[in-house]
């Protein structure tokens, strides 16, 4: 019986420890996190991505060739260990590896660069629009309709040739087309989030309204920012890709995939791998970035939580 007695009383004790041991909770964004990484697709595409961003950043400086030196002895030479021209080289006896990671260089940094700009200025005017309201979210939304009815390649061609193809026009040009569909998105979330509780108490102590904005509505977009970030990667990087087809891109000696796609779509038939590097690398980036994007849509997926 006593040692019944004692048995109880220790299981009794362990009951109260248990139930009065402090819960940690868990961030929203490790559970993120971890439903990331269990997306096998999304991470392999990250790893690859990662990959070829090094060697678009670091593979220049190892190689021992330049992205405008011509080896008048090896023109449109196909893929060989002879001169290290592992990829080939053009026309013009350039080594086509190295114009590959240059050209790689040039379309993710006007990726990147084009990307914030679009994301900034889509956060700010639908965040506005939408937290305002009434006439100046009607006017706003309004302007971005219209943006929505200009066509963008009539435009890029006029600011190309008026303004010439600098590399800062080709990301202004691509920023000014880019940012409407984020700052609808916004626009829609903030429409909702400006009637929760915190917002209103915020607004009842006196909070100005750029402060309510910036500081309460603002970061409680960053999951559906995150998102639409990650598709607008790819579509600002095939964008630029598709004016450097056309011409209306980085000029010569510079290089970025879509030149050297339309350098290549000319001889395909003669010297097929001066087209089928820079568009396999083009091609890949696309996908691991659309990848990318569908593994963080569902990792915030509210519904999956």
């Amino acid at each position: 019986m006593l040692f019944r007695s004692k048995q109880s009383a220790l299981a009794g004790t362990l009951d109260n420890a248990l139930n009065n041991a402090p819960v940690e909770g868990r961030s929203p964004w490790v559970d993120a996190r971890r439903r990331f990484f269990r997306n096998k697709a999304a991470v392999a595409s990250m790893i690859i991505l990662t990959l070829i961003t090094l060697a678009c950043i670091f593979g220049p400086m190892v190689l021992p060739h330049s992205y405008e030196d011509t080896d008048w002895e090896a023109m449109s030479m196909p893929p060989t260990t002879l001169n290290m021209h592992f990829f080939g080289t053009d026309e013009l006896g350039r080594d086509l590896l190295v114009r590959c990671l240059i050209g790689g260089r040039i379309s993710l940094m006007v990726g990147l660069l084009a990307t914030i700009a679009s994301v900034t200025i889509g956060i700010v005017w639908g965040a506005t629009a939408g937290f305002i309201g009434g006439k100046v979210d009607a006017f706003m939304m309004r302007l971005v309709d219209m943006m929505y009815a200009v066509p963008y390649l009539l435009i890029a061609i006029l600011m190309v040739t008026l303004l010439g193809r600098e590399f800062y026009l080709v990301v202004l040009t691509i920023t000014v087309f880019s940012w409407m569909d984020m700052a609808r998105v916004v626009r829609g979330q903030t429409l909702s989030i400006k009637s929760k509780e915190y917002v209103e108490a915020a607004r009842a102590i006196g909070v100005s309204t750029p402060k309510l904005i910036f500081r309460h509505v603002v970061p409680n977009l960053l999951g559906i920012v995150v998102i639409y970030t990650t598709v607008t990667v790819p579509g600002v990087i095939l964008t630029e890709s598709v004016l450097s087809f056309l011409g209306l891109g980085v000029q010569e000696p510079m290089t970025s995939w879509g030149v050297l796609i339309e350098d290549g779509t000319g001889v395909m038939e003669t010297t097929p791998w001066i087209l089928l590097f820079p568009a396999g690398l083009l091609s890949v980036t696309l996908y691991c970035a659309n990848y990318i994007g569908d593994g963080m849509r569902d990792a915030l997926d509210p519904k999956d939580r």
